[in-house]
């Protein structure tokens, strides 16, 4: 073999690592975009049980009332943590946590009150939001846990060599969790 045989093999050998490395980043590079899109659509599935409790919430909160009416502390903290997760409804989860884990705990302490008043344990407007907040909570947390899943995966897929040059080029970055915040680590579902 003279050099030139050699040369031209090199050659073919350089050229071949190249289109590998440049196959290899555009699978990586749509892997990215797999699990950030994943990440998006079960965050997305969150927002919209999120706003739905959020929208119970007045309905609630003006059957309460009715029965007992005195306990305006408890009702003003729920209207309060209400207003504060509505608020923080454009920020990413880890600002929306905490003001959805006040909404949490406020909403328990409102349930909690309804126990000493039995007509409105009675009502059965009463018990159908209850209800439909028990299975608006069911859903939260399994969505909560969906999201959390797609965010490890993306997070690890970021953060791994050498995945994590395709994402740097690509400008993928890790996601928060959306974590249980506070009293509500004890006990993620309000009881009702």
């Amino acid at each position: 073999m003279g050099s030139g045989t050699i040369l031209l093999a090199a050659l073919g050998v350089i050229v071949l690592l190249i289109i590998v490395a440049i196959g290899w980043a555009a699978l990586t590079y749509n892997r990215l975009v797999r699990l950030r899109t994943q990440v998006q659509a079960s965050w997305a599935q969150i927002d919209v049980q999120l706003k739905r409790r959020q929208s119970l919430i007045p309905n609630v909160v003006e059957t309460v009332k009715g029965y007992a009416a005195h306990e305006r502390d408890t009702l003003d903290a729920v209207i309060s943590a209400r207003n504060g997760a509505v608020a923080s409804q454009q920020q990413g989860p880890d600002k929306r946590a905490p003001a959805e884990g006040a909404l949490t705990q406020a909403l328990g302490r409102l349930f909690a009150l309804a126990e000493a008043y039995p007509d409105l344990k009675a009502n059965q407007t009463f018990l159908s939001l209850q209800g439909e907040l028990a299975n608006t909570e069911d859903k939260i947390a399994y969505s909560r846990q969906f999201y959390n899943v797609a965010v490890q995966s993306l997070n690890g897929a970021v953060q791994s060599i050498p995945t994590n040059v395709v994402a740097g080029l690509g400008g993928f970055r890790t996601e928060p969790y959306f974590e249980a915040a506070g009293d509500e680590r004890r006990d993620v579902r309000v009881q009702f």
